[in-house]
């Protein structure tokens, strides 16, 4: 996307928004179900912006444009935006203001006091907050029932109408209508009769259904409506075979098209509807509360997805032992190859993927691939193009961030690894981003304690030495569904949602040396029951990821006795794990990697 194209297209906006008085429109990242990752067809902040990162917010006045992400894309987003009218708004750094401060400034002395967003695109509680901190920076009103983009978009995307698949109970381990038994238990706890279910994955996860209308995350564009005593998903009807539609009739589950969503919901016949305002668009929560009346709280069903039944635990072992096989070989495979010249980041990314797609069982990358070799590794959710795609040489580093989507289970790992010589600050990161992920990993803790709780454990080695990263520590993985799962999460900023046993969440801790190199190692962990005492029950993580972490940078002498006996066991256990699905060849590469130290 060149400049001029961005720059041509904000002109074609500034035209509507004067003929509709608007002296400001907003672009968030999501689509009318609150998704991280959006179908094409509402990625208006990228073709408005160019930037295309899965975070961010773009707004555009009459007189100047900025885009606001978080520090994950500083670095890919002062890149994007270079030579377009957009500026680079760096969320969570002091100075930076807010986006409603932003409009009110650049309203100041205008005679135009009203501005814009989609409001099937933004959440009721975004648009609330919105409205209120416009009004009280400037009088300013937001408007939510235009989309500009309708008229200037030529040629924009239609809702996919990709088929929809079955996920069967041997790879869920419960059933969709016992699944909907459960959030009526939960839905009576909170006094609802019923809850609009708005977030896509959580739709997949109670319905056992998959689909491919979201890039990498294996879920479909509906709604489902639950009450007292039936079920409605609205969808593309087009999209069920004869075969899931008589499934979902069998699971108590009616369907109705996609667009009848606002009729369903007039007939609607329970005494209130469970709402959350955060997954609810603006525009569906309004007419709603127009009707019934609203119970305003958050959905069940994340929790209850969150935590994994037997079933699901089981299909991540092996998923997980397919993933860490293709890792080897991969690794394996990578030595000579950077040695013999020729590779570039693109091209082990593809590498990557073909060994992973031999699985009978793989169905697509759970995320693009991030593989930055020495500067392109500090930039954190760095993707490689035609442009950009830098030759790997037998030195340095190589960041590496990938993972899988198998019909039993979903994989998401870093692994940073030396090609080559090193210099002694790299091996000085290394050591230190090693030393908080394996002092998190080996945490035990209270049970309900929250990620943020946990956080600084895999930063106090950082702090000591005036070093942080901007990003979260650790998230959910869905089970064959988004790499990225709420409500829990490792991260700075508070975040409550307890930590229960049978949840899975990631390891991720990172440096990042600006046009230098950076540093990532990350597993996916399962939390598990530790002990109970009269002080009461704590938790423990068990590492779900099998693959070995390089020991090859480490600085022996910045390990502690404890990690590097739990850096060694934890190889051991990946060599013990694996080498009985390797080749002869394969195991004693294995082995040698594996070897303690």
């Amino acid at each position: 996307m060149t400049p001029q194209i961005i720059n041509e297209r904000i002109s074609k906006l500034r035209e509507v928004m004067s003929r509709e008085g608007l002296g400001a429109f907003i672009f968030p990242s999501t689509d009318p179900h609150a998704s991280e990752y959006v179908p094409n067809r509402w990625k208006g902040r990228e073709w408005i912006s160019g930037f295309d990162g899965s975070a961010g917010t773009a707004v555009v006045t009459m007189h100047s444009a900025a885009l606001w992400t978080d520090s994950r894309y500083f670095l890919a987003a002062t890149e994007k935006l270079r030579g377009t009218e957009f500026q680079l708004m760096k969320e969570r750094i002091e100075g930076t203001p807010t986006i409603a401060q932003w409009i009110s400034t650049e309203l100041a002395d205008s005679t135009v006091a009203e501005a814009g967003i989609d409001g099937t695109c933004c959440s009721a509680a975004t648009a609330e907050t919105l409205t209120a901190e416009l009004r009280a920076g400037g009088g300013i009103t937001l408007r939510t029932n235009f989309d500009p983009l309708c008229e200037i978009w030529t040629g924009r995307p239609t809702i996919p109408s990709s088929p929809i698949s079955l996920h069967p109970l041997k790879y869920a381990g419960e059933t969709a209508k016992e699944k909907l038994q459960r959030i009526r238990r939960a839905l009576r706890e909170v006094h609802a009769d019923g809850m609009l279910v708005s977030a896509l994955d959580d739709i997949a996860w109670t319905t056992n259904l998959r689909g491919t209308d979201v890039h990498c995350n294996p879920v479909f564009v509906a709604y489902l409506l639950i009450a007292t005593d039936r079920a409605t998903l609205f969808v593309d009807r087009k999209k069920l075979s004869a075969e899931v539609a008589d499934y979902l009739k069998s699971e108590g589950i009616g369907t109705d098209e996609y667009e009848n969503l606002e009729k369903g919901i007039a007939d609607y016949n329970e005494y209130n509807i469970l709402l959350s305002p955060d997954e609810t668009n603006s525009v569906v929560f309004r007419k709603a509360a127009a009707l019934h009346h609203v119970v305003r709280t958050g959905s069940p069903i994340p929790a209850m997805k969150a935590i994994k039944n037997k079933t699901e635990i089981e299909g991540f072992h092996r998923a997980m032992e397919r993933d860490g096989v293709a890792m080897v070989r991969f690794l394996m495979w990578l030595q000579k190859a950077v040695a013999d010249g020729g590779q570039t980041e693109m091209s082990v990314t593809e590498k990557l993927h073909n060994l992973r797609a031999v699985s009978p069982l793989f169905r697509g990358d759970s995320f693009d691939t991030i593989a930055g070799y020495q500067t392109h590794g500090a930039i954190v959710h760095y993707e490689a193009t035609p442009e950009t795609d830098a030759p790997l040489r037998p030195e340095g580093f190589l960041l590496l961030d990938s993972g899988a989507q198998y019909e039993d289970g979903t994989t998401d790992i870093t692994r940073t690894i030396a090609l080559g010589p090193l210099t002694d600050e790299q091996r000085h990161v290394y050591t230190l981003v090693l030393k908080g992920h394996l002092q998190l990993q080996n945490l035990k803790f209270p049970d309900g304690a929250c990620g943020s709780q946990l956080d600084a454990v895999a930063r106090m080695a950082m702090w000591r030495e005036g070093m942080n990263y901007m990003h979260g520590t650790g998230h959910g993985v869905g089970s064959y569904l988004n790499v990225h799962e709420g409500p829990h999460q490792i991260r700075m900023e508070w975040r409550p949602a307890p930590l229960r046993a049978g949840m899975t969440v990631t390891d991720e801790p990172g440096l990042y040396l600006d046009r230098r190199f950076g540093v990532r190692t990350e597993n996916t962990l399962l939390i598990q029951p530790y002990k109970e005492t009269e002080f009461g029950r704590f938790l423990q993580f068990e590492p779900l990821t099998l693959c070995p972490i390089d020991t090859r940078p480490v600085i022996r002498e910045m390990l502690s006795p404890d990690e590097t006996e739990w850096l060694n066991s934890y190889n051991r256990f990946v060599f013990d794990r694996l080498s009985p699905l390797l080749t002869p060849d394969e195991t004693e590469w294995l082995r040698e990697q594996t070897r303690q130290i």
